[in-house]
C-alpha cells in the first residue's frame, strides 16, 4: 500500500503538456522555425472551432478526448510556407491566401503529425493505446464559432497559447475525461523516434498528390457531424 501512495500521478496537466511539447516538437522539426507556448494555462468549459482556421481531431482507446488548434490567418500562413519552403518548394508556388484548399490540407497534415506524435508518446510513457481520426479543418469567417462536443463523461477542458517565430498567435484546446494514470511497478519508456530522421525520410520518399478539394457533400457532412 505504502509503495502506491508514493507512486507518480500523471492527471490532465501533464497530459497537456506532454501534448504542448509535440506541437513545439513536429512543428519546429517540420518548419525549421521556433514554436513555444504559453507558461499558463486556461480552463476552460467547452471547446470550439474558431476562426482563421479551426482543425479538430477525436482520439480513443486508453482514454478518450478531443483536440482543437485554431490558427489565426497570418500564423497558418506562416506554418504553411516554413513547411513547404523547408520541403524543397519554390516561393513562387505557394499560394497567398489561408482560404486556400492547400492551406487546410497543409494544417490537417500538420495536425496530423502532432497527434500521431502525442499517441505514440502516450504508447511509450503510459502503456497504453489511444487511436485517432483523420483532422476535420474549416475556414471559418469572424462571425462564426462552433461547439464541439466531444461525448465525454466528465469531461475536463484546457486552452494554451501558442507563438510562432514571427510572434503570431494560435490556440490549442484539449477536452478529455478525467482521468489518472498512477506506476504501478518502475519500467522504462522506450525510445522515441528521432524527428530530423523521420524529417529525411519524408523528404527522401515520392511526394504524396495533394486530397482534391472537399467538395459541397464533404463539407455538409461535417457540418452535420458537428451538429450544424
Amino acid at each position: 500500500m505504502s509503495t502506491l501512495e508514493k507512486s507518480p500521478v500523471y492527471g490532465t496537466e501533464d497530459l497537456l503538456i506532454s501534448l504542448c511539447n509535440s506541437v513545439t516538437r513536429v512543428l519546429g522539426v517540420a518548419t525549421h522555425s521556433q514554436i513555444h507556448y504559453s507558461g499558463m494555462v486556461q480552463r476552460i468549459s467547452k471547446t470550439c472551432l474558431k476562426p482563421d482556421i479551426g482543425c479538430f481531431v477525436l482520439f480513443d482507446g486508453g482514454f478518450s478526448g478531443l483536440v482543437i488548434i485554431n490558427f489565426s490567418g497570418q500564423a497558418a500562413m506562416e506554418l504553411y510556407a516554413n513547411y513547404l519552403l523547408n520541403m524543397g518548394m519554390s516561393k513562387d508556388d505557394l499560394v497567398n491566401s489561408y482560404t486556400s484548399d492547400e492551406v487546410s490540407n497543409v494544417m490537417g497534415e500538420l495536425m496530423n503529425q502532432v497527434v500521431g506524435d502525442f499517441t505514440g508518446k502516450v504508447r511509450r510513457e503510459l502503456q497504453t493505446h489511444i487511436t485517432q481520426n483523420q483532422p476535420k479543418m474549416l475556414v471559418l469567417n469572424k462571425q462564426v464559432q462552433l461547439s464541439v462536443d466531444a461525448n465525454l463523461d466528465k469531461p475536463e477542458a484546457r486552452r494554451v497559447t501558442f507563438y510562432t517565430s514571427n510572434n503570431n498567435i494560435f490556440y490549442l484546446e484539449l477536452a478529455i475525461d478525467r482521468t489518472e494514470f498512477i506506476k504501478l511497478y518502475d519500467f522504462e519508456a522506450q525510445e522515441a523516434p528521432d524527428p530530423d530522421a523521420l524529417m529525411a525520410q519524408s523528404q527522401e520518399a515520392p511526394p504524396v498528390p495533394a486530397p482534391p478539394p472537399a467538395g459541397q457533400d464533404d463539407t455538409d457532412a461535417l457540418l452535420k457531424s458537428l451538429g450544424m
